[in-house]
């Protein structure tokens, strides 16, 4: 039977353009200011697939290191050996943090005598991306390159793809556009294969300076280039530009998949669709949502996520119950990513009710919210002007042992702004802070923009000398509203 029957074609359609039209009256981030209406819940799960092989090879994942081999003394030299790698590692970087007038990095490189490893290449070139910011991204570029090319030179030790790729995403943060396509050349002359990890790196890079089609373009005709692990290149190729939010390019390349002979696969079927929805254009959504079912792909926890997401916006909470029991009778339970998104659309829809109601649900059924999960109940509370419900909210995710994250100070902040509760909103700054949790640059702006629109300057200054005192921010200062140099 078609999923789609158990609460109608029609009623979902309607919905979408329901939720269409009123789309740029709720757009809100967590912060409260308009964004990207809500996607980012859709979005999120695709693009976290690709994102945790990130964690792996910037060695955020020291599981796949040290506990690979069962037996105790493996492990013990295994260690042993990973803890003399990151003091090498140390001692490579300080030398490098020397480097200038007067002193010979490479030179005093050699000196230390030390055998370069894959281990010891990735540390180094993790740390110099770690360490990469505004005012010293060129001098960090200039060091990363030039430890990349002595370590390359060193006896009995090879280049891996995976250092390939630190140096280009240190070349991508430092803005060195040129530079990242010289080093992909070279990496394809020393026989590697480009891979869907290189073109991720380069979309992201070159997305932002207006060069994403010509990426594109380079890697549709590349002979060399390794899309695992994906099903084809086109996957690889549309996942990395949803990563970008790059939409009319995603139909662009569907197209050519086509034309190319490669038939969809669910992967392809959800970014294709997800891109024409954000581009509005339903008719062609839902088109591919029937393609879909009648070429036997039926819909994945991320069609599911999409659904859902149209039925909360468009205030639809009977269709989305219903979809949410027909996903138990396929098999495929509810977690908590599809409540949350199902209660984010609602909130946004203004009808806090039913986002409680399925906030509620999801604890009846064991599915214990988040701190994602929280926040967005919190936002929803604060936009509707709600504070004590909020706060009623934010007290109780602390008692339930989830900690807030930087959106959920920034939504309590706002809405303490909001009732004209200053103190309190000042109070959950030092609070925050006090937590480990670090303010963004996004809740400075909060609070510092509404001191000053309630004519509290002195305030709103004080907060601006301390991220000035703390080093914070310090280059996106003057866009804050009445800064001053001091």
């Amino acid at each position: 039977m078609n999923y789609i029957s158990r609460f109608g074609t029609k009623t979902i359609h309607k919905v979408s353009r329901a939720f269409f039209i009123s789309r740029n009256l709720c757009d809100y981030s967590f912060d409260g200011d308009k964004s990207d209406g809500g996607f980012g819940f859709v979005e999120e799960p695709l693009k976290k697939t690709w994102r945790n092989r990130d964690y792996i090879e910037l060695g955020e994942n020291p599981d796949t290191w040290e506990y690979e081999d069962p037996a105790e003394q493996s492990f013990s030299l295994r260690r042993s050996f990973m803890d003399h790698e990151r003091s090498e590692a140390t001692r490579v970087l300080d030398i490098l943090k020397r480097d200038g007038l007067g002193f010979d990095a490479k030179s005093e490189l050699n000196k230390l005598q030390i055998t370069v490893s894959g281990l010891l290449v990735r540390h180094v070139l993790v740390g110099i991306l770690r360490s990469i910011n505004h005012e010293n991204k060129t001098r960090c570029v200039k060091l990363g390159y030039k430890f990349f090319v002595w370590s390359g030179q060193q006896e009995n030790y090879r280049h891996t793809a995976n250092a390939y790729h630190l140096i280009l995403k240190i070349f991508s943060k430092c803005e060195e556009f040129k530079a990242m396509w010289r080093l992909v050349d070279e990496m394809i002359e020393s026989g590697f294969p480009t891979t869907a990890r290189t073109f991720n790196i380069l979309i992201c890079a070159c997305g932002e300076a207006g060069l994403a089609r010509n990426v594109v373009e380079t890697f549709v005709k590349s002979k060399t280039f390794n899309y695992r692990p994906f099903k084809h290149s086109y996957n690889a190729i549309l996942h990395s530009l949803l990563m970008i939010n790059q939409y009319r390019l995603i139909e662009w390349v569907y197209q050519h998949m086509l034309v190319d002979g490669h038939s969809p696969d669910i992967l392809t079927y959800n970014v294709v669709m997800f891109a024409n929805y954000r581009l509005g254009k339903l008719d062609q959504f839902y088109k591919l949502l029937d393609e879909m079912d009648r070429n036997g792909f039926p819909p994945d926890f991320h069609t599911y996520n999409m659904l859902l997401h149209v039925l909360g916006k468009g205030d639809k909470p009977l269709a989305a119950l219903n979809l949410l029991n027909y996903m138990k009778e396929v098999g495929l339970c509810p977690n908590v990513l599809h409540f949350t998104t199902l209660i984010d659309g609602l909130s946004r829809a203004g009808n806090l009710d039913a986002s409680k109601h399925f906030f509620d649900e999801m604890i009846r059924n064991g599915c214990m919210p988040d701190v994602v999960c929280y926040t967005v109940m919190i936002t929803g509370y604060i936009v509707a002007g709600e504070l004590e419900n909020a706060q009623v909210m934010f007290d109780e995710m602390i008692s339930k042992g989830q900690l807030p994250n930087v959106f959920t100070y920034n939504s309590m902040i706002r809405g303490f702004c909001m009732a004209g509760k200053f103190e309190e909103a000042c109070s959950m700054l030092k609070e925050m802070e006090s937590r480990g949790c670090n303010p963004n640059f996004l809740v400075y702006n909060t609070l510092v923009s509404n001191l000053q629109n309630a004519g509290k300057l002195s305030e709103a200054h004080e907060i601006i000398r301390d991220m000035g005192e703390k080093g914070q921010y310090v280059h996106l200062l003057s866009k804050m509203k009445g800064y001053r140099r001091c």
